[in-house]
């Protein structure tokens, strides 16, 4: 998970991207760090996450998240054999448990990674 989130500091995402845009840039970091991954993989019936680095699951979202909408998507995902840990990408923080169902959880805030207040 360190060497993910490693990988994930990196970004410098402009503002105004699509999340597909925001997949790309965070694929690119990773392949730059020669991490492996699926994109858009099923964890459980009608439940697709962004990413998946081995058990690692990457969830990402434009703009700030609306934190119960976020939380019900990360809990499902964490109920699934499938994930053992989640990092969610997001442009604008979103106060996140440390862990759900056991499982850590982590945000990668992209705001903060460009180094001024939005």
């Amino acid at each position: 998970m360190d060497e993910i989130m490693l990988a994930l500091q990196t970004l410098r995402v402009p503002i105004q991207q699509g999340e597909y845009d925001l997949h790309h840039l965070v694929m690119e970091a990773l392949d730059q760090a020669n991490i492996r991954y699926q994109h858009e993989v099923n964890v459980a019936p009608r439940c697709r996450i962004d990413l998946m680095c081995g058990s690692i699951g990457i969830e990402m979202k434009r703009g700030k998240p609306e934190k119960s909408s976020l939380m019900r998507q990360l809990s499902r995902y964490a109920q699934s054999d499938r994930i053992s840990a989640l990092i969610v990408v997001a442009e604008r923080s979103v106060d996140l448990p440390h862990s759900l169902a056991g499982k850590p959880v982590r945000l990668v805030c992209l705001n903060r990674l460009w180094g001024i207040a939005l």
